[in-house]
């Protein structure tokens, strides 16, 4: 069986025909693929490896490795993709892998690219011929597998993780596909700037695809000089690159890395950084609204009372974002982001509130106590309701005398403000009514 061969129509792109031969031709991932390391260890093993799920950023090698490894361990193999396969073409493979493995004992390699694409099912219908040795199955994924892999096939693989390409492996990258003869742009007779080089390398987000295929368009339309050269310069590179985009997905995990991060600096008084991750959510597509109601939700559980002003700033930006829309709504956003992150800090009215639902669960049935409940009518007059109660307005200091508790609850204390911008007003003014009431006579 050839590897990986697929039908090949029209000119292949660059990226493609620049993929590694062997692991030798193999830049980047050394933590992986280095001297002693998990991947070198396996290959060198002797005996087939476990099944492996390759995470990590697109373009940062994980199907040239899935391929790499079959060719180095010199065993059946069938790949496929998970984006155009479905259960059908799974069982297939499967059935192929066992015949082959009746006829000469070896397992087939069985590496299946975009495996988070895989349903619940389609993820169980490994498991069995993992466990008997059929296959050994090898995934490739963007997607953090905790979230997208089932607990039974991620038991039975070892996750590795590829890290984004670093700039100076993607400049190794350029420079050996502009340098090839045979499957580069060796013969185009390329003249790139270092700068553009250092540009594309710097721009591509760690993503060898991605500076391979900008690499391709700047030289397909750069001018040639009078003898012949394509020169490629960093102002026309500028100038026919597309536009480039904020990595993000709305619903994956750089989505909740991004608005944690978001959070996080704001919380940490740090308003350059709640700019940058803001402007990250987006410039990739985030809901601006999303991001207003984050930043409410932080207004009262981060600032608290310590600025009972910055929870009016927050509804205000999220009622002008929704009035106006974006462009503009980035305005609003930025002042509420900056008023957040720089306002004194308190969750001293979170945690009460927390403190206070954990006793709800623990004592849900706390009676209230007579001299707080109303006695509309003669029975519950005689009944005691409404005993007792003093009219705070009419109390020395507005401070009455009794609690306002029921009787399991006498003496605990949720809201404990700290020292905090407003909150140190606030604590002072519960310390002098703590006192007042103290000296008062107790009422029940």
């Amino acid at each position: 069986m050839e590897l990986f061969t697929e039908p090949r129509r029209g000119p292949v792109p660059l990226a493609d025909r620049m993929r590694p031969a062997s692991f030798e031709e193999y830049v980047g991932q050394e933590e992986l693929l280095g001297f002693d390391r998990p991947l070198t260890r396996l290959i060198t093993a002797g005996v087939p490896p476990p099944s492996l799920v390759l995470w990590g950023p697109p373009g940062s090698g994980k199907t040239t490795l899935g391929r790499l490894l079959a060719a180095k361990l010199n065993l059946p193999h069938a790949p496929f993709s998970a984006v155009t396969s479905g259960l059908k073409e799974v069982r297939e493979a499967i059935s192929q892998a066992q015949a082959r493995r009746s006829q000469d004992g070896k397992p087939t390699l069985l590496f299946v690219d975009e495996i988070h694409r895989f349903n619940r099912a389609q993820q169980d219908a490994f498991l069995p011929f993992i466990e008997d040795g059929t296959i050994i199955l090898v995934g490739a994924t963007t997607e953090n597998p905790s979230f997208e892999l089932t607990a039974p096939l991620l038991s039975r693989c070892r996750v590795l993780v590829l890290r984004p390409l670093q700039e100076a492996e993607l400049r190794t990258i350029l420079d050996r596909a502009l340098k090839d003869r045979d499957k580069g742009l060796g013969r185009e007779r390329v003249e790139a700037e270092p700068a553009a080089l250092d540009w594309i390398a710097r721009m591509s987000h760690g993503d060898a695809r991605e500076a391979l295929n900008f690499l391709e368009l700047g030289v397909s339309s750069a001018p040639r000089t009078a003898g012949g050269a394509r020169s490629v310069t960093l102002k026309d590179l500028q100038a026919v690159v597309p536009r480039l985009v904020a990595r993000h997905d709305r619903d994956r995990e750089e989505h909740y890395n991004l608005a944690s991060a978001f959070i996080k600096s704001m919380r940490g008084s740090d308003p350059d950084a709640a700019l940058y991750w803001m402007a990250r959510l987006l410039e990739g597509g985030e809901d601006p609204l999303f991001v207003a109601r984050r930043m409410v939700v932080f207004a009262s559980e981060d600032v608290g009372n310590a600025d009972p002003r910055a929870l009016t700033v927050a509804i205000a930006a999220k009622d002008a974002v929704d009035f106006i829309g974006m462009p503009e709504g980035w305005i609003p956003l930025a002042q509420a982001a900056t008023y957040l992150a720089t306002a004194p800090k308190s969750n001293a009215s979170y945690l009460a509130m927390k403190a206070a639902r954990e006793d709800v669960r623990t004592k849900p049935h706390e009676g209230v106590p007579l001299h707080l409940r109303n006695a509309p009518t003669g029975l519950m007059k005689d009944l005691g309701y409404g005993a007792g109660y003093e009219y705070a307005h009419d109390a020395e200091g507005g401070v009455p005398g009794h609690g306002h508790l029921p009787e399991g609850l006498k003496g605990q204390t949720y809201y404990r403000p700290n020292e905090s911008g407003y909150e140190t007003s606030i604590r002072k003014l519960m310390e002098e009514r703590a006192k007042r009431r103290a000296s008062r006579p107790k009422k029940t």
